[in-house]
């Protein structure tokens, strides 16, 4: 017995008899005890976990049987109850937790409690799965009746099962009890809170949460700023999101590739392009790598704008850093190939992904499909889609809708309305894209009727018509002179909850324009800013060509200092009418300045607007500004035409 107190020789005797036969299990918890009494914790750690990591172990029995061989050698070899915290770590660590569970409940028996820090290891590794984070709540409940005390680590733990599980309004509670059980949260419990609600968008809750939490000397962590730049993208306060990462970075807490993936998602969904380049150029002067997922976001934001080329070649930029795309990424670039009309690059991008061994998906021949379509080319779409079929893709409601456009276009309805009708049978239910092209080729025809009845049939499905839509029926309206009609859909859309914007109106007001009644513009134009609805770029230039022709040019210019001071500008149109009607006028100075003004944009003025300036500067005696804008008429406006 005297041989445990000379741990070094118990260990280096027990290493040379391991190397000629097993030693007993005997043999084996004597050793541990004696290492755990020596505070040689890892050295016990590591000959229980060889002994629990061995294949093919009956784990019934040898459970049985270590525990009560640990029990037994105990009191003689160690007297240190820390051994059976190594014992209950080691099995929770090997996954046996039903096992760790029994040796708990046997620990009790004996009046030997399991360490907080052991019992936080098994509530983190129950909490990994679906059920476990249901059992691991129950012994949160259970282990304090025994005298396990929890601390701030424990409540995290739960905080966080709570949460995954959607029971937020009882991990609420949680948080606002630990102090009252003798817990101070930290940074971590409100993070976790402030997360759930992030996940459900209470906005309210996080910013009541986060002052909370700053109103106890707490300072938000990453993950803290994470969470909330994350909802605020979501619900697409992009601005706000940013503000959020520059106060970060204020309080040097330094965003990751994954906060700024998010906020670089959040401007694309909202169409800043060039806010998404800043924060990309941001990253990488911050030595920050973005990861193919960043560059997926860049890509496809590009594309949404119509930006190929940039997109190009920041997706050839992966290559060069090491990132290899998916089919994401390919699909991403393949669909901006589409809308721009590059069928060629398209499909060799879509060979390149073949040849990657990557797997075209149903979105990307959605993609080719629509390109296709839009181009006219229904008959190779429909090879494409019979391509689709024959690998075993489905096509989904968004590629029947991309043929039925296209079909549209190329004026055959009736295969449209057959198609639709296809869709129905085979399980894909149209849906309000599906009756709004429909509606859009009615209204292109004429044929209002049709449409209104589409809209009845939509109406019926509980489809709820958007903003596109009514803008469809709109432009059909005005098309066809039916004005009236027009007004009347705006008070319907107002009904029906649906605020018409600018396009809406602008419909409108240009076929007012055309009928030179500004009287009514006036009244429309009224009407939108009583409702909220901000003019755009095409409003101001569809009035001030309706004033010049109406030669109202007071209202004109009033307008037309309003659109710029707003930051929007003319058209090459609206410039000529402008200037037109200002030289009607005699006022040469607003004219000439306009002239300027529209070549400095380079903007291509009427060739009846370059007579008037040639015929004005060789009055003037001006002979090399005549000589100048003759040659600029002659390439702009006869060379060009020609």
């Amino acid at each position: 017995m005297n041989i445990k107190d000379d741990y070094k020789l118990v260990l280096d005797f027990f290493n040379w008899v391991r190397l000629r036969r097993d030693p007993s299990l005997e043999a084996l918890c004597i050793v541990v005890q004696i290492a755990v009494a020596s505070k040689d914790l890892r050295t016990a750690h590591k000959l229980v976990f060889e002994f629990w990591g061995k294949p093919h172990l009956d784990v019934g029995y040898s459970f049985a049987q270590f525990t009560e061989m640990l029990i037994y050698t105990y009191k003689d070899w160690g007297a240190n109850p820390f051994v059976f915290d190594v014992f209950f770590q080691v099995l929770v660590e090997v996954g046996l937790l039903l096992e760790a569970g029994k040796l708990f409940d046997k620990l009790v028996n004996y009046g030997v409690l399991v360490s907080v820090d052991s019992c936080n290891l098994f509530l983190a590794r129950l909490s990994d799965g679906f059920d476990g984070k249901k059992m691991a709540i129950k012994v949160f409940r259970e282990y304090p009746e025994v005298g396990v005390c929890w601390n701030t680590m424990s409540y995290n733990i739960i905080l966080h099962s709570l949460c995954q599980l959607g029971r937020l309004k009882e991990a609420h509670n949680l948080l606002v009890q630990m102090e009252f059980r003798g817990s101070f949260p930290d940074v971590v419990s409100y993070s976790v809170i402030i997360n759930g609600y992030c996940q459900v968008e209470q906005i309210e809750k996080v910013l009541n949460l986060l002052e909370e939490l700053q109103g106890k000397g707490c300072k938000p962590n990453q993950y803290t700023y994470n969470s909330i730049i994350s909802l605020l993208c979501k619900t697409g306060r992009v601005v706000e999101a940013e503000q959020v990462l520059r106060e970060m970075i204020n309080k040097r807490i330094f965003p990751d590739n994954v906060v700024y993936t998010t906020l670089i998602n959040g401007f694309g969904k909202s169409g800043n392009v060039s806010a998404k380049y800043k924060l990309f150029d941001e990253m990488r002067h911050k030595k920050i790598v973005p990861d193919f997922v960043t560059y997926t976001s860049m890509i496809n934001g590009l594309c949404e704008a119509g930006k190929v080329v940039e997109a190009h070649n920041l997706f050839y930029e992966m290559f060069r850093k090491g990132l290899e795309p998916d089919e994401v990424t390919y699909t991403a670039l393949i669909d901006g190939y589409c809308k721009a009309g590059e069928m060629k690059d398209a499909f060799s991008l879509h060979n390149q992904m073949v040849e990657k061994g990557l797997t075209p998906n149903v979105v990307t021949y959605t993609a080719l499909v629509d390109g296709l379509c839009k181009r006219g080319e229904v008959d190779i779409a429909n090879e494409l889609l019979l391509e689709m079929s024959e690998k075993g893709l489905q096509p989904n409601v968004c590629t029947y809708n991309a043929l039925i456009n296209g079909l549209c276009k190329v004026g055959n309805i009736e295969q449209a309305i057959k198609l639709m009708e296809e869709m129905d049978l085979a399980g894909f239910y149209p849906d309000t894209i599906t009756y709004t092209t429909l509606m859009d080729a009615y209204c292109k025809m004429g044929e209002m009727a049709k449409a209104h009845e589409l809209l009845w049939v939509m109406l019926g499905k509980r489809l709820q018509p958007t903003i596109v839509t009514f803008n469809v029926l709109m432009n059909g309206f005005c098309m066809a002179g039916m004005l009236e009609d027009g007004k009347r859909l705006i008070k319907w859309m107002l009904e029906k909850g649906i605020m018409p914007n600018a396009t809406t109106f602008n419909f409108l007001l240009k076929q007012y324009c055309i009928r030179e009644n500004m009287s009514a513009t006036t009244e429309i134009y009224k009407r939108m800013y009583a409702q909220g609805v901000m003019p755009d770029n095409n409003t101001y230039n569809i009035l001030i060509k309706g004033h010049c022709k109406a030669r109202n040019m007071k209202e004109a210019w009033f307008l037309y200092k309003e659109m710029v001071e707003k930051g929007f500008s003319l058209t090459a149109a609206s410039y000529n009418a402008l200037i037109k009607g200002f030289y009607k006028r005699k006022k040469f100075v607003e004219a000439k300045k306009l002239f300027e003004e529209m070549r400095t944009q380079g903007f291509v003025a009427e060739k009846e607007i370059y007579d008037i300036f040639v015929d004005v500067n060789y009055e003037e005696g001006n002979w090399e500004n005549t000589l100048e804008l003759c040659d600029e008429a002659i390439e702009k406006c006869l060379v060009k035409k020609a």
